[in-house]
This record gives C-alpha cells, structure tokens and sequence, in this order.
C-alpha cells in the first residue's frame, strides 16, 4: 500500500496530525512540514531524537513495552491507538494468521435467520458481507450489491442518501479497516480493498492516510431507506467465537418503535437463505 513500514507510517501520521499547542508546546510559527518535529517527540518521550527516528524508518524493529508507552502518551493516542501501535511493533516478529476463507458457519447463518425482525450480518476484517439474514439483505436493497461496507459508502451512489451521516460512516469503515490491518498487515484481501478504494476515491484516500483506528463496537446510526423511510438503530458487533477474524453485526430498534414497525416491513418485502457472496470493490 506504499514504501514504508506499517509502524513507520503510524507514528509519522499520528505525529503530523498533533499541532505543538496540543502537546504543550510553544508554536515557533509557520513550519515546513505539518504537525510535530520528530525531535519534539522524541523529546516528549524521553528517548533520543535519532532512535524516535529509526523507529519511524523501519529500523527499530524490537522497542520495548516501556518505550512504546512513553511514545503513545507524546503522540496523544487514546487506548485502542495504542494496541494498534504495539501490534505493529510487533510484526517483525510473528507470523500473520491465516487469511479468512469467508466461511460462515451452518449454526451462525441459523442462528441469524432465527431473528426475524432483527437485521444482522457478518462481516469480515475488509467489511466483506459474508452472510447476512434475510432483514438484513431487504434493509440494503437500495444498494447494486451487499457485498462490501467500504464499497458501499465510498462507491455506490446510494451510500450518501442511506447513511444520513455519511461523514460519520466514511471515517468509521475506514478507522475499523485499519484497525484489521493492524492485526494482519499482509492481508492480501485487506491490501486489494484499499488499493481499489483508495484509487477510486479520493475520500478514502485521504481518510486512509489519516491513520485513524477503532474497531466496531456499539453506537447508534440514523439510515434512511427509500421505502420505509429513516430509521434509528443501535447497533452491536460481536466476535464470532472459533473465527476471530469475523464479527457479528446486529441492528436493533426500540420496541414498539416506527423503526420496529419497518424492520416488520423489511422482513415481508424479503425471504432469502442467509449466505450471501462478495465481490471486490
């Protein structure tokens, strides 16, 4: 995806996204270069300026748990940057899990079809589609293909009307891709989706190279579907236990709530098996 090393393009990214007035500095006026000098972090995190550097260079390739800590508390990174931050400073040294083959298994894909008027779908570390209930499939109609969440806001013309914070999704599929790329950098699967999207969008690109991290969680999302109109809904994500590389996502309503009520229409405007395939971006 470039020339440096994963580590490397973190640290320098996290660095030139802090302003000196956000770490306690002075500002010396306009700079050369945005964000922090590495010297100013290196400062920051008590190790030499010419360390700091070959950490960013790639040629630092064992830093210590402590050093480490004292890096992402001067570069500002809250907990979840700095488990991506050590991930990758551990790379050198591990060999990548075995890239995920898309199999969803029987009892999951039963399971999600058992919730008739709750959408829910799995996903994998690119955002892939792997299965998705029959709610699920009717709730993203609107779209050419369910097959891939990053593909489908960046790319697909209905990703900006369903999404009604479409800001706010586009920073999150390209935070939880990176936070997948962190766990497996030689991800062929995850390199060939952010090359594709990269080159076809410039807000991905940008987004991207911004280096910001967080997996999928819980929160609340405002959609609207043209035909049951707009919907709020929480949504979880659960790690599928005996595939880690794959997360359960799981919309649901307030009971008794219009969004409940059109979840109901959803599931009668829709009966397909839960397996579903994905296509590149």
């Amino acid at each position: 995806m470039s020339g440096g090393t994963p580590l490397g393009e973190f640290l320098r990214a996290r660095r030139e996204a802090l302003k000196p007035q956000d770490v306690g500095l002075p500002d010396s006026g306009r700079r050369r270069t945005p964000g922090l000098r590495r010297e100013e972090v290196a400062m920051l995190a008590g190790v030499s300026a010419d360390y700091y550097m070959r950490l960013e260079q790639g040629r630092e390739n064992s830093p210590s748990p402590q050093v480490l800590d004292a890096v992402a508390q001067a570069l500002k990174l809250d907990g979840e940057a700095t488990g991506h931050l050590r991930r990758l400073a551990r790379t050198p040294l591990r060999r990548t899990a075995p890239s995920d083959n898309g199999q969803v298994s029987p009892q999951l894909l039963q399971l999600m079809d058992s919730w008739p008027h709750t959408p829910a779908f799995v996903v994998g570390p690119a955002l892939d589609v792997l299965a998705a209930n029959a709610t699920a499939m009717a709730l993203h109609d609107c779209f050419q293909r369910f097959d891939n969440l990053a593909r489908m806001v960046f790319l697909d013309p209905a990703g900006r009307g369903f999404y009604q914070d479409w800001e706010r999704a586009a920073q999150s599929c390209v935070a939880e891709i990176r936070a997948a790329f962190g766990h497996d950098p030689e991800s062929p699967r995850i390199s060939k989706v952010v090359e594709t999207l990269s080159s076809r969008s410039s807000e991905f690109a940008e987004l991207w190279s911004r280096h910001d991290v967080k997996s999928k969680t819980a929160e609340v999302k405002n959609l609207k579907h043209p035909q049951v109109g707009d919907l709020e809904i929480t949504f979880s994500a659960f790690t599928v236990n005996g595939a880690p590389h794959q997360q359960l996502v799981v919309y649901q309503a307030e009971p008794a709530s219009r969004t409940a009520a059109a979840f109901a229409v959803l599931r009668s405007m829709r009966q397909e098996p839960a397996a579903v395939g994905h296509e590149a971006p």
